[in-house]
């Protein structure tokens, strides 16, 4: 890109299918930090989210929406089957924060090898979450 480009920032979404997305939007949320974007309803049952977005407050997000939705491709993936790494600049709050809403740690909040300190945890529905203050090498 050069200073006369205005297209954004390249950025990574992954996308998750939850069987109860309501309750994992709040627990992202409130557990880990996230803000809630947008949610879409289904028509016919509010209690079916058809897509909803994420922001992490640090760029970037992740998409998501309910499991088993007829005629949706992406719904029919296997529900806590994702693993998610999550680049933040305070590891320790936020490790704090996701045992407090009740995260399971699978990885403690340790000093990496490679740089940074970072943990994981598992979201109700078995997801893994990584953060940590790692952001990878410069390109």
């Amino acid at each position: 890109m050069n200073d006369n480009d205005t297209r954004p920032a390249a950025q990574v979404w992954p996308t998750l299918i939850y069987a109860e997305a309501r309750a994992a939007i709040r627990f992202l949320v409130d557990g880990f930090g996230f803000v809630e974007s947008l949610v879409v309803p289904n028509d016919a049952d509010d209690s079916v989210v058809e897509h909803a977005e994420l922001t992490w407050p640090e760029g970037g997000g992740v998409m998501l929406g309910s499991a088993d939705r007829p005629g949706n491709p992406f719904a029919q993936r296997p529900t806590g089957a994702s693993s998610v790494y999550v680049v933040t600049t305070d590891p320790d709050a936020v490790h704090d924060r996701a045992v407090s809403f009740g995260a399971v740690v699978v990885a403690p909040l340790v000093a990496k090898d490679y740089g940074g300190r970072g943990f994981s945890v598992t979201d109700p529905e078995g997801n893994l979450w990584s953060f940590g203050s790692y952001g990878g090498e410069p390109a």
